[in-house]
């Protein structure tokens, strides 16, 4: 029962500020977490650095024996804020060394741009861009193209799924049942760590997405893998080196910067599984599904040179219809996502007209079930947090752009009319009656 200066005088200040017995303790623990962490290197808060701070958050997040989850350390975080405004209030420190790592940016909020593929669009983009077949489905003798098995399995998994390119990146093998040379007929992947804003949601992998992953993981990924392994093993010390895993895959332990670790697979973060290899005995095998040129998973802009040479292809190809199946602007894998979630949306709408048409409900229950449970259902697998995210997706079910064209179709047919006559007929007025002028 000592007191411990500063400390103390910052407990009692909570106290007076009215702060909860739960967050008092939590924020105990977080600053003894601290303390024993800086009396280490015979430092103490007023002469600790913010090198000190930063190495204290990758050791309590990345290399303790039980490594913290995103909201237990932003608990953490909290209190260490908490504490360096009070001691900085009190003239213990000039300055604060902490940082906190929240996003303190202004949010800039566009309307979202919803851009979608044809079904023979995107057969197009997945065989022809990314796959490197020619048009009518045969093989192209001249392609030299790297790794089309893996593109053209990107594509199916990113359609399938609605995942975005965060997400689909970085998947591991155990998170699609994949170690062991298994494959399951169909799977769900828990998204947590990877996805945007860390909105958890369960995510399904359909049949023909994990089929079209037969080629790549048969043909293509064991000379990969075998490829980088010289590399692999020059980067050995900075690789998050697994040696068991647990619970059907969802756990595993292994040794990462000198320490023992173990992570549950879900809430690892995309740094983390871009290390991750599993020690087989006869080699490094690395973990992620998708790999790239060195055995690790490709980066963001790796990915996008796998588009912009599948975009160069497709326009290299002639013939009216592969003119009518390019689009102005270079697609983007996040088209896909949009695509799976306006046919489901569309699907789904179907199906609820459908059951109301039989159920023979009356008009309000109709519209009640068609403007909320199809759109609920996809806002939840595209793991929107709000609802209007979603139902900015409801004005691309039509193109207007092709209703402009059938309402003023028979105008232009019938010899031309003037702008002013389209305008007032469609305002109710004849063009002879003065009155209305």
């Amino acid at each position: 029962m000592r007191p411990i200066e500063p400390v103390s005088s910052w407990f009692r200040s909570l106290g007076r500020d009215g702060q909860d017995q739960d967050t008092m303790s939590t924020y105990a623990y977080a600053v003894l977490m601290l303390l024993g962490f800086l009396a280490k290197r015979g430092l103490d808060l007023a002469s600790a650095t913010e090198t000190d701070l930063k190495e204290f958050r990758h050791w309590r997040t990345r290399t303790d024996k039980a490594p913290v989850q995103k909201p237990t350390w932003s608990k953490n975080s909290a209190a260490i804020n908490n504490l360096y405004g009070y001691l900085k209030r009190t003239g213990v420190v000039v300055e604060s060394p902490w940082r906190s790592d929240g996003n303190r940016g202004r949010r800039v909020v566009r309307d979202m741009r919803v851009r979608h593929m044809e079904l023979e669009q995107y057969l197009y983009f997945r065989d022809v861009g990314f796959g490197g077949l020619v048009p009518d489905g045969g093989v192209d003798l001249s392609f030299r193209g790297w790794r089309p098995h893996r593109n053209r399995a990107v594509c199916e998994i990113a359609l399938m799924t609605g995942m975005r390119i965060q997400e689909w990146s970085t998947l591991l093998l155990p998170e699609l049942g994949l170690l062991g040379g298994q494959r399951p007929v169909t799977t769900d992947v828990d998204l947590s760590e990877c996805a945007k804003g860390g909105y958890q949601r369960s995510v399904y992998v359909p049949r023909d997405a994990m089929e079209l992953l037969d080629p790549y993981l048969l043909l293509e990924r064991p000379h990969m893998v075998a490829a980088a392994q010289r590399t692999l093993r020059r980067k050995y010390r900075n690789l998050f080196v697994v040696d068991r895993v647990e619970a059907d895959g969802r756990r595993v332990q292994g040794i990462f910067e000198g320490q023992r670790v173990s992570w549950m697979v879900k809430e690892m973060d995309p740094e983390l599984r871009r290390l991750c290899v599993l020690e087989t005995g006869d080699g490094l095998e690395p973990m992620a599904l998708f790999l790239g040129r060195g055995g690790l998973m490709p980066t963001f802009s790796g990915w996008d040179r796998v588009r912009w040479r599948a975009w160069d292809r497709m326009k290299e190809q002639t013939g009216d219809q592969a003119m009518l199946l390019m689009p102005r602007r270079c697609w983007v894998y996040h088209d896909l996502r949009h695509t799976f979630a306006l046919r489901l949306l569309i699907f789904l709408t179907r199906q609820a007209l459908k059951d109301a048409e039989t159920q023979e409900l009356p008009m309000s229950t109709l519209l009640e079930h068609m403007l909320g449970n199809p759109l609920l259902s996809v806002q939840r697998r595209l793991g929107h947090e709000r609802p209007s995210t979603t139902y900015k997706y409801i004005r691309y079910l039509k193109d207007p752009m092709q209703e402009v064209d059938a309402a003023f179709r028979e105008w232009t047919a019938a010899g031309g009319a003037s702008y002013t006559e389209i305008a007032q007929k469609l305002m109710g007025l004849e063009v002879g009656d003065a009155s209305q002028r």
